[in-house]
């Protein structure tokens, strides 16, 4: 009773010795170990003045820092630890690789490009690539006076000839020609900066006939003034402007005119393409010509328009060129089917395709027949007007599809005033009804039942 006292009230224990058989056996490993002490750490003063600066790691006879493996890579790390980034990283210089050198290329070809094309049109056009007016230079203002110096040509100066739209798409522009408003071109080239697209492109050309194969091609389109020159270029103040006014007064609105049709010679190689993506080719009739090559054909509207435009000078021109040659277009019709009246209104264009060469010697090949493309506007304006019968004919055609969207259209406009009619009378029927009582509009509503009942008995006794 008096040792179950004593430990209940924190009577006085037998001191255990550590090496007693009644300590745990499962501490038995930590009975002589020593006790832990802090790692002492050298104090650094609070204030800037008299301050001791910290060692660096392990530098100092006195520093108590521990050395680790953490502050050097080179001991915690293996070349093995870096076999996935060597794997990556040679795939990914080569991509990188890949797209420097595409891109240069491509930009290589246009620049070569526009070397052997821009005399041409700098003959022929008085502002060739894109840019806009300098500012007259003070020994101008001083020679010719601030008037003149403005209203001079010499201040149309292209910041560039040929511009990059993408890494495969170059544009070129050309304007201030008779007879043309202006010029677009367009250089495709190959995706060379991503091998992975071409090889696909080509693959699907095998399967789909919709998907053309990866090609490089010059695309070009001429838009003709067709007499509408003072609704499209403005005229500049001056000397210079009033002699553009008198000579516009002096050749009359029809001086830039000429009959619209629509005629082509087209490579045979994609003759079937461009018969199913442009309406206006579809308008006309395929014939070969004895003068042009196996492998090119003519279509057109009408034999007297090949006999006027299939020249010696374009049959030269396309044999020189060769197949390179895609197709020609002489135009005045929409590429889409026209879904609207607007869009029956004739445009005058004339399109050129030619695949590029792989050469820059290449290039000199196809210049005949790009020279050919920059005259044609003044052979149409001189030369292009039609007897009454052959118009009568080509006319046709296309009055036949203007009454097919006339027709459209007067249904569509039939359809919206019925639907208005119904809206008007169907408010005016509920706001009848909302004047009348309970009596009254049973009556109403009786009296409209027996009238469409009457309306369906009418409509099967005429059937029978």
């Amino acid at each position: 009773m008096a040792g179950l006292l004593s430990q209940l009230f924190g009577g006085q224990k037998q001191a255990a010795s550590p090496g007693s058989s009644s300590d745990d056996a499962d501490f038995a490993d930590f009975a002589g170990a020593p006790d832990p002490k802090p790692a002492s750490i050298s104090p650094l003063t609070a204030s800037g003045v008299g301050g001791q600066a910290a060692f660096p790691t392990g530098a100092g006879a006195g520093s108590a820092v521990p050395y680790t493996k953490w502050y050097r890579v080179w001991e915690r790390t293996s070349p093995q630890d870096f076999y996935q980034e060597a794997l990556i990283l040679p795939f990914l210089l080569l991509a990188v690789g890949t797209h420097l050198w595409g891109s240069r290329k491509n930009r290589r070809i246009a620049k070569r490009w526009a070397a052997t094309h821009t005399p041409l049109l700098a003959q022929d056009y008085a502002v060739v690539g894109f840019g806009g007016l300098r500012s007259p230079s003070a020994e101008e203002v001083q020679a010719e006076g601030l008037a003149q110096a403005l209203a001079s040509d010499s201040l149309e100066i292209p910041e560039q000839l040929v511009k990059e739209k993408t890494a495969y798409e170059y544009l070129s522009y050309a304007t201030g020609r008779q007879n043309v408003a202006f010029t677009d071109i367009t250089l495709t080239l190959l995706k060379r900066y991503n091998p992975f697209a071409i090889i696909g492109e080509t693959a699907l050309s095998f399967f789909f006939d919709s998907i053309v194969a990866p090609g490089e091609r010059m695309e070009a389109v001429t838009y003709a003034f067709d007499g509408r020159e003072a609704d499209l270029v403005p005229i500049r103040g001056g000397k210079q402007g009033q002699e553009v006014a008198e000579g516009r007064k002096a050749g009359g609105s029809s001086a830039s005119t000429y009959d619209g049709f629509v005629w082509a010679v087209v490579n045979k190689d994609g003759m079937k393409r461009l018969r199913e993506e442009r309406y206006d080719v579809s308008l006309t009739s395929t014939k070969d010509h004895a003068k042009l090559p196996v492998w090119a054909t003519v279509m057109s509207e009408s034999a007297e328009v090949t006999d006027l435009l299939l020249t010696p000078q374009l049959i030269s021109a396309i044999e020189a060129a060769g197949d390179k040659l895609q197709h020609l277009i002489v135009t005045d019709q929409p590429l889409e089917k026209p879904l609207k009246l607007h869009d029956t209104v004739p445009k005058k264009r004339i399109y050129l395709s030619v695949s590029l060469p792989s050469s820059s010697e290449g290039f000199d090949a196809t210049l005949p027949l790009f020279n050919y493309f920059l005259r044609l506007p003044d052979l149409l304006v001189s030369s292009a007007h039609l007897r009454p019968e052959v118009m009568r004919k080509l006319r046709q055609t296309r009055d036949e599809q203007i009454r097919k969207l006339q027709r459209v259209d007067d249904d569509e406009k039939a359809e919206e005033q019925k639907a208005k009619r119904d809206k008007d009378r169907k408010e005016k029927r509920d706001a009848k009804l909302k004047g009348l009582s309970a009596e009254e509009q049973r009556k109403f509503l009786e009296k409209e039942r027996e009238k469409e009942q009457r309306k369906s008995q009418k409509k099967m006794s005429q059937k029978a």
